[in-house]
């Protein structure tokens, strides 16, 4: 990050300097106005506009930042602006009749959460990015394969690849295999993922083998397909320019921007049909052919942009589960069988590839409410209340290791939404939320950050405006300065010819008088 801040614009530099005063950042020489006073003897604080101070100063400023996570935010500020200027780069070369593929192409480059979700740290080693051909505008291809991917936790906090499956337009399959994770991994996830341990003994395809085979099917600018296909790629470890992402092209009729649609809501509004049942584990292939299918009825002018809201029976899904949340960690998901007594699956809800924390949270699902009610029943716990009130019980289980731990489990209310979305936020709140306080969700963080970015951008160009205009008025004024200048040296010239006519009049009465 050095090296950016080294090279940067000073407009990128002001605008990320001015997101750390929103933020209350402070590095190892305080806030923005403590560092002027340390750093600027002569003016300190008192001039703390950074659009008014120089590149040194600000730079000098962005590199007290040595906290892993205030490095975390910049580089992702950063690579946010170097998103955003790659993707007008990009749109350039769009020609003036755009096909319907590359129009999705397009809808998903301008969306305003690409610049964040798409930030990829591919200047790293084992990163691949694809390179664009030299075409014309002309002979842009406008192929397409979908891909989809499987990750487990692994024990040092990061997640790794362990399946892929990629189709073409016509549901071909190109891509579908197992990848050793290469790592000790700490939970395979297998009610969602349904790849066990067992399934990956004899695996021997890396990462580095599938990222070759990938970048063939990437040859000559194909377009790359996936429902939230930033995690994807994130675990591929690829930066592909030319993507259809299909939680950006459609939204709901009733939800802001921010609020995107999950594949299974997607399938079932648009396609009639549902991708998996509740508590059943994802299918990578399922889930690619669907994203393709998806694209393909867009194109085909099927479907509009906007999707309704999916209607559920709330009380015969949502009252089913029991909520299981702050578990820590290093707790393998199929270990949370020992915790409660009853006959269930259990649904872990994956976390984000960006978002990492020491918690994680889970459904217990039941065929029934009245199950559910009576295992919670039979659970022995303290009784405590959560965030919203709402009644829950500490419980502590021993693992198979042998050593005790602690989790929270609770009903399902009625009024929990039972869609995707809004299930996850009530989770944010459940994992987050600690014994004093509540604390802000990477989601939220992200939004924010879109939101000050794109503020960042309406004023960049607000100002561009004002400077264009201050020109011209500056051009304007210039030319009256001329004709003032002008009409003064008239003025001075007028001036002496008049004084020169009334010398000769004094001259002449004076004549006159002698005369006399």
């Amino acid at each position: 990050m050095d090296a950016f801040i080294a090279t940067a614009e000073k407009k990128v530099l002001v605008e990320i300097v001015k997101l750390s005063q929103k933020r209350g950042m402070k590095g190892n020489k305080g806030d923005w106005k403590q560092f002027l006073n340390i750093y600027d003897k002569k003016f300190g604080a008192s001039l703390s506009d950074p659009g008014k101070r120089s590149n040194d100063v600000l730079t000098a400023y962005l590199k007290t930042f040595d906290k892993e996570d205030d490095l975390k935010v910049l580089a992702k500020v950063v690579q946010c602006h170097s998103n955003r200027q790659a993707v007008d780069q990009l749109l350039k070369t769009f020609p003036e009749n755009e096909s319907p593929e590359q129009t999705l192409v397009r809808s998903t480059l301008e969306h305003p959460q690409y610049p964040l979700d798409y930030s990829f740290p591919s200047h790293e080693q084992d990163w691949v990015v694809s390179k664009r051909g030299k075409k014309s505008k002309a002979t842009i291809s406008n192929g397409m394969v979908a891909v989809d991917c499987e990750m487990v936790l692994c024990e040092d906090g990061s997640e790794a690849l362990v399946k892929v499956c990629v189709v073409d337009e016509n549901l071909q399959v190109k891509l579908d295999e197992l990848v050793n994770p290469r790592k000790k991994v700490a939970d395979y996830r297998t009610e969602i993922t349904g790849v066990s341990a067992s399934d990956l003994d004899r695996v021997t395809c890396t990462l580095a083998d599938i990222q070759k085979r990938l970048k063939k099917l990437l040859s000559g600018e194909t377009i790359l397909v996936g429902h939230s296909l930033c995690n994807d790629l994130q675990a591929l470890k690829i930066d592909h320019a030319r993507v259809i992402d299909t939680a950006y092209i459609f939204k709901y009729s009733d939800g802001p921007i921010f609020r995107k649609p999950s594949l299974n809501n997607l399938c079932k509004s648009v396609l009639g049909y549902e991708v998996r049942k509740p508590g059943s584990p994802h299918n990578c292939l399922d889930d690619a052919c669907a994203a393709m299918k998806l694209v393909l009825a867009k194109i085909k002018r099927e479907i509009g942009d906007i999707i309704p809201p999916v209607q559920e029976d709330v009380r015969e899904v949502n009252m089913a589960k029991l909520l299981l949340h702050r578990i820590p960690i290093t707790v393998p998901s199929e270990e949370l069988h020992n915790a409660i007594p009853g006959n269930y699956t259990i649904e872990v809800k994956q976390p984000s590839v960006k978002a990492q924390g020491d918690k994680y949270s889970a459904f217990a699902i039941f065929k029934n409410p009245q199950e559910a009610d009576q295992a919670y029943e039979k659970v022995q716990g303290n009784k405590e209340k959560d965030s919203s009130g709402r009644p829950q019980k500490l419980i502590s289980f021993k693992l198979s290791k042998g050593i005790f731990t602690d989790l929270y489990v609770r009903k399902m209310a009625q009024d929990d939404s039972c869609a995707q979305v809004s299930s996850k936020r009530a989770l944010e709140v459940e994992e987050n939320s600690g014994v004093h306080k509540k604390q802000k969700t990477d989601q939220n963080i992200e939004e924010e950050m879109v939101a000050d970015l794109s503020q960042c951008c309406d004023h960049l160009k607000e100002i561009e405006r004002l400077k264009q205009e201050q020109q011209k008025v500056s051009e304007q004024c210039c030319d009256h300065l001329k004709e003032i200048e002008g009409l003064k040296q008239q003025l001075k010239n007028k001036e002496f010819e008049i004084s020169t006519l009334n010398k000769i009049v004094s001259k002449y009465q004076g004549g006159k008088k002698k005369v006399k």
